[in-house]
């Protein structure tokens, strides 16, 4: 009994402390709103990395529509299956199956159709070789920082600065938002009336 209680107190000094120094110099990260379900079932409130849609999204660079448009992309991309670097999982090996399975094809169907829908979101932003394809695919795709992408991948091979490049994922954001057709809020901020009351 008394072992319990010594796991469980250094498992609640562990998750209390917060994220380490060196974690702490990788980005920013903030603890989630809500709590949810540990690994235990226990609700808690773990810390979080924050990511370049939300960074965005407070600025007010861009709406809650292409924050959501971006968040689906991103999604879209992981059941995909495109990013470079992949480790296995060995909860999903087969092992000596018996009898024959019917769903074989079922994640491999899915994969397809998430890779049907991420290509159908490129070529809605001008395609791969386009700086909104080519800015979506590595900074929402792979997640790189923009600032990286701009650096390093650029569009065709040129260097952009970091406030082209963020020009250039607000626009592939604001086409993925019409593409998804994510209903956007129009409010009247939106709007600038010159003194003679038009548009």
């Amino acid at each position: 009994m008394a072992s319990q209680r010594t796991r469980a107190a250094a498992t609640t000094g562990l998750q209390d402390s917060g994220p380490t120094p060196e974690r702490r110099q990788h980005g920013e990260i903030e603890r989630m709103e809500r709590a949810i379900g540990d690994a235990a079932g226990q609700p808690s409130r773990p810390f979080r990395a924050v990511d370049t849609l939300a960074i965005m999204q407070r600025r007010g660079s861009i709406t809650a529509g292409m924050r959501q448009a971006g968040e689906d992309f991103r999604s879209r991309f992981g059941f995909a299956h495109l990013d470079p670097l992949r480790a296995l999982d060995l909860s999903h090996l087969r092992v000596d199956e018996p009898s024959p399975r019917h769903d074989r094809d079922g994640p491999a169907l899915r994969i397809e159709a998430a890779r049907a829908d991420v290509w159908r979101a490129i070529q809605a932003v001008g395609g791969v070789a386009s700086p909104a394809g080519s800015c979506l695919w590595h900074v929402l795709g792979w997640e790189r920082s923009l600032k990286e992408w701009a650096l390093q991948q650029g569009w065709s091979g040129r260097l952009v600065s970091q406030e082209a490049a963020s020009g250039i994922l607000i626009a592939a954001l604001g086409a993925l938002e019409s593409h998804f057709k994510i209903p956007r809020k129009l409010i009247r901020s939106h709007f600038q009336l010159d003194k003679s009351g038009s548009m």
